[in-house]
């Protein structure tokens, strides 16, 4: 039985298709109604690119890679971009696609498990809330960039103490006359020419202008999460604008944020590049590459588990798998995208841009560590540390310094901004599942409403201890909670609903591959990749600490405020498998069966390809008696 076989009204494309709806069809382009696709696939791409691309690709990556051998970090984390990343990335673009759902809904395809789709969702409900914050960090050194010099490249009395200071303190023995050992000062050896003896030079304990600014006068740091403080008013300003332009962008949903991409998610290559070749062109950028990626490379890192386990869990969480994103912006796609070759594109993508960013980020650091009279070891840092107190510094020693800073922090702002986008558009695809015909009529306040609501649950966030607020529910929420429901979704679809089942569907959309080429994805959804997600997550468990903010430790209730944050996202999983179980009928037994089975509603969205998903069981002589699944969830037959 062939497609062409099927009755007229369930030929996707043909002129006569039925549709269920008799509304006026909103883009004529859309192959779904009701639900709308991207106006384009180059929006889709730049989307998910967008998506994948974030903060940790520039402040995480170059990091991880100096510290675990430098260019032989290349290897592990390739390897675990084969094992660990790609499968899954490509599994929930499949998922998304076929049955064009949210991260909720779709798990239409297992009941029991619905929960992991709600846990997805509310984690990253809490990690927007603090990621909108660090954009808003963006925005203001931005905004302070448009100056003739740079607020951070002097001590200012305002809000600089007696332990700022813009060239190391300190002092070291030289030798002198006849092998004497003379102590100097180490300003005055550095500007002489003089050497210091090895293991003779001490450091004062100095902050440099940029630290102090950034704990000072930017964040106005309190000591600790007890002392909440007060709002930061400019900080609040910069929040609110933040989330101003995230609901501009997405007022339409994917039609409007579709287009903004095209800018936002090319952009930042564009500063990149700007910035390697002007750090390419300074004193010590070399010694800085070396220190990346080239001389200093240490082959034998590779025989310790800890290099590994950082590959892993970086290529886990740079590609945003198992956030609901790459679910949600999938599932506007057209029925019969290959998302097989989107995925391969969007990985490699991300992992040569975490690569690329590594040069611009240590060519400008060791011309740092070049002009301090430092090693680059001195000056390397990641995550804060790196984007608002090493990188500026480095930064407001270069000419026309209000320049490289302004698009440094306005990459910065549009890489925070691209996975923004995504991660609200996850929450709001939810929403639409839940309540299509509110979102149709509605989707401008409802979006509004949302960005509203999480700016005002950011707050906390922009107090003087807002930055111990953000780095808690970093350190909680977008931990080892994304790790379990990573390995319960792939255990859910491959193991209980059918990894082979799974693979017919894939096949529906993208046509039928050989059996070698499924070969390799078999063997990673079925084992290889749960596996190894579920050593990191033990190890993640087993080596867990308490969190803290540089130097200064959480209190206890403030721990527990992260478990709790934690626990609330965790526990909708045995909550809903329990309302499941209890909604079903039967025995105990027959129950749990029926909870692991797919609803009768599961399948592609619209009912054309419903029947292309049923026509290889229809016997044409018997074919107006075939019962087919429809949208509305009832079983209907031919005739």
């Amino acid at each position: 039985m062939g497609w062409l076989s099927l009755p007229s009204f369930l030929r996707c494309g043909n002129k006569e298709e039925f549709t269920l709806s008799t509304e006026k069809i909103a883009d004529k382009d859309d192959e779904n109604s009701e639900r709308g696709n991207w106006s384009s696939k180059t929006d889709y791409l730049l989307s998910m690119v967008g998506y994948a691309v974030g903060l940790g690709n520039v402040w995480r990556f170059p990091y991880l890679t100096y510290q675990n051998g430098g260019g032989a970090f290349l290897i592990p984390y390739t390897i675990m971009l084969a094992l660990a990343g790609l499968p899954l990335f490509f599994l929930e673009c499949s998922l998304g696609q076929f049955a064009s759902l949210g991260p909720v809904s779709v798990w239409r395809i297992l009941p029991l498990f619905q929960g992991v789709g709600i846990t997805m969702v509310i984690i990253s409900t809490f990690v927007t809330i603090y990621y909108n914050v660090i954009i808003g960090y963006s925005l203001y050194y931005l905004f302070a960039s448009f100056q003739s010099v740079l607020p951070w490249t002097e001590c200012d009395p305002a809000w600089a103490d007696p332990m700022c200071s813009k060239t190391p303190k300190g002092h070291c023995n030289i030798t002198g006359p006849h092998h004497s050992i003379i102590p100097v000062n180490y300003t005055w050896a550095m500007s002489n020419n003089q050497s210091c003896i090895n293991g003779s030079l001490v450091f004062e304990n100095t902050q440099v202008p940029s630290e102090q600014y950034w704990n000072k006068q930017v964040l106005r740091r309190s000591d600790g999460l007890n002392d909440t403080g007060e709002i930061v008013w400019y900080l609040a300003l910069c929040l609110l604008l933040s989330w101003l332009i995230v609901a501009v962008a997405l007022f339409k949903g994917i039609k409007s944020s579709g287009k903004v991409v095209y800018f936002t998610a090319i952009f930042p290559y564009v500063v990149l590049v700007i910035l390697l070749v002007r750090g390419t062109t300074l004193e010590g950028a070399r010694e800085g590459i070396e220190y990346y990626i080239g001389s200093q490379s240490n082959f034998t890192k590779l025989t310790e588990a800890e290099v590994w386990k950082d590959a892993a869990t970086q290529i886990f969480f740079s590609l945003s798998v198992a956030w609901g994103g790459l679910v949600a912006l999938s599932s506007y796609n057209k029925f019969n995208n290959n998302c097989y070759s989107d995925a391969i594109f969007v990985c490699v993508v991300n992992c040569l841009t975490s690569v690329f960013a590594g040069f611009a980020i240590f060519s400008i650091l060791g011309h740092m560590a070049f002009t301090a009279g430092k090693k680059v070891s001195d000056v390397v840092d990641s995550g804060f540390d790196l984007a608002f107190v090493a990188y500026p510094e480095a930064l407001s020693k270069l000419p026309v310094a209000p320049l490289w800073s302004f698009l440094f922090f306005f990459m910065l702002l549009l890489l925070g901004l691209d996975s923004q986008f995504a991660t609200i558009e996850t929450i709001t695809t939810t929403i639409q599942d839940i309540c299509p015909k509110l979102m149709k009529k509605m989707r401008i306040p409802v979006t509004l409403g949302l960005c509203m609501l999480l700016f005002l649950l950011g707050l906390v966030c922009v107090t003087q201890a807002g930055i111990y607020w953000v780095n808690l529910v970093d350190h909680f929420c977008a931990g080892w909670g994304i790790l379990f429901a990573a390995v319960l979704e792939l255990a859910g679809i491959c193991w209980i609903y059918g990894g082979n089942r799974f693979i017919l569907d894939i096949e529906m959309m993208i046509g039928k591959k050989s059996f070698f080429f499924w070969i390799w994805w078999r063997t990673c959804w079925f084992f290889i990749t749960p596996c190894l997600l579920l050593a990191i997550l033990v190890w993640s468990l087993v080596t867990f600490e308490p969190p803290k903010y540089g130097s200064v430790e959480y209190p206890g209730w403030g721990s527990a405020v992260g478990w709790c944050m934690i626990s609330f996202c965790l526990i909708w999983i045995p909550v809903m498998a329990g309302y499941k179980i209890a909604k079903a009928q039967g025995s105990l037994w027959q129950r749990i069966v029926t909870c692991c089975r797919p609803q009768p509603n599961w399948g592609p969205a619209l009912q054309c390809h419903r029947g292309e998903r049923y026509s290889h069981m229809v016997d044409p002589e018997k074919e107006h008696d075939m019962e087919i699944p429809t949208v509305d969830g009832y079983i209907h037959k031919l005739d």
